[in-house]
């Protein structure tokens, strides 16, 4: 329990585990962020459609749900791993809380990490869109610091790799239609972007007290400092876009204890669909005012991988706190002339950051910021 009830406990990142087309685990994938160059290519499952490439997973099988849960399980398994919590009898299960995003819903991969790590405590989905993965970090933290459990593990998973979303995605116009150039085709913030890339991933932290972890001596990696959600209307209109991903961003850094000059870099949600990145780019803008923090935007490098995205990318902002870099932002030749951010760009920028604000947004209105920061 906390040892302090006036005070809301620090909540320390101990293990991080990463499944996404970048690389199979978390070291893999932060060379590949590194790197800066998008792994899209055509799809064999998607031949016949008009857009017919993804960023893949390699080495898992299955469809949909099916590839959501052995991305989700196998990242789980890393990030307990990495965080050296103890197994077998001296596991405390019952203490153990698993939290996953997915913007369909169900339970089952939450069901089935809870089961493969005997975690006996609060185990559910949460469904917020696009902004399902961060939602889950942030209600997981929660958690612990109501004392409903001692360790969480939460994140997100999720494949966007069907011809039924393809399909769907496609005729609503928010996918890329860059077929002649799967690999250049995700560009956020770029003047030439138009539209997202499919994807899949899973991201998946282990949390606890930070009092917690200094007790059995555990590697904090960072901690979860701000949590902030909102809604926008769908129907809000241009005028009003990004106001309340704005009032989430705020809120989340007043939890943190942090103005805006607080903060070191921004992980965007940078989807490169034209109007979301643009009302994203305002709304840092007012945020952040004349001197904005390095932005970089992942999504260009793995794709979109809808509710598993936030947790993917806010385990990224935290390798980005214990490496001190901002990863580049891939296939950013020309940057929109109406977005003024300092994205970074062509190779990774190396840096002191200390804190860090990781956004994410979605189509749907549902909106998550989350801050973290060194030890």
């Amino acid at each position: 329990m906390p040892t302090d009830a006036r005070r809301p406990a620090d909540i320390a990142v101990t293990g991080i585990g990463l499944v996404t087309p970048a690389g199979p685990d978390a070291e893999t994938t932060w060379d590949g962020l590194l790197d800066g160059r998008s792994v899209a290519a055509r799809d064999a499952l998607l031949i016949g459609l008009p857009v017919d490439f993804s960023c893949r997973v390699a080495g898992f099988g299955g469809q949909d749900d099916e590839r959501a849960v052995r991305l989700g399980l196998a990242a789980a398994r890393e990030a307990v791993a990495d965080a050296a919590c103890p197994g077998g009898a001296g596991w405390p299960g019952a203490r153990v809380a698993v939290v996953l995003g997915h913007s369909g819903g169900g339970g089952a991969a939450a069901d089935e990490i809870a089961t493969a790590l005997g975690a006996t405590g609060p185990a559910f989905v949460t469904s917020a869109g696009w902004a399902s993965g961060a939602t889950a970090l942030g209600v997981a933290r929660d958690l612990l610091r109501t004392g409903a459990c001692d360790v969480a593990v939460a994140g997100g998973a999720e494949s966007l790799r069907s011809r039924a979303a393809a399909a769907g995605y496609g005729t609503a116009g928010v996918l890329s239609s860059r077929t002649h150039d799967p690999a250049g085709a995700s560009r956020p913030f770029d003047a030439d972007r138009d539209g997202f890339v499919l994807g899949e991933a899973a991201g998946v932290l282990v949390l606890e007290r930070r009092a917690d972890a200094r007790a059995r001596r555990a590697r904090v990696r960072a901690l979860l400092a701000g949590y902030a959600a909102s809604a926008e209307p769908r129907r809000s209109g241009a005028a009003t876009a990004g106001r309340a991903a704005e009032r989430a961003v705020r809120a989340a850094l007043a939890d943190a204890g942090l103005g805006p000059e607080g903060i070191d870099q921004v992980s965007a949600h940078g989807s490169g669909v034209p109007l979301e990145d643009l009302a994203e780019a305002r709304m840092l803008r007012r945020v952040f005012g004349g001197t904005p923090p390095p932005v970089t935007a992942l999504k260009s490098v793995i794709g979109h991988a809808a509710g598993g995205s936030g947790a993917v990318e806010a385990a990224c902002t935290v390798l980005s706190l214990v490496h001190q870099a901002v990863p580049p932002t891939a296939n950013l030749d020309r940057l929109d002339p109406e977005i003024e951010l300092d994205v970074v760009t062509k190779s990774p920028r190396r840096r002191p950051v200390r804190a860090a604000l990781c956004t994410s947004l979605g189509l749907t209105g549902q909106n998550v910021a989350l801050v973290f920061r060194t030890p």
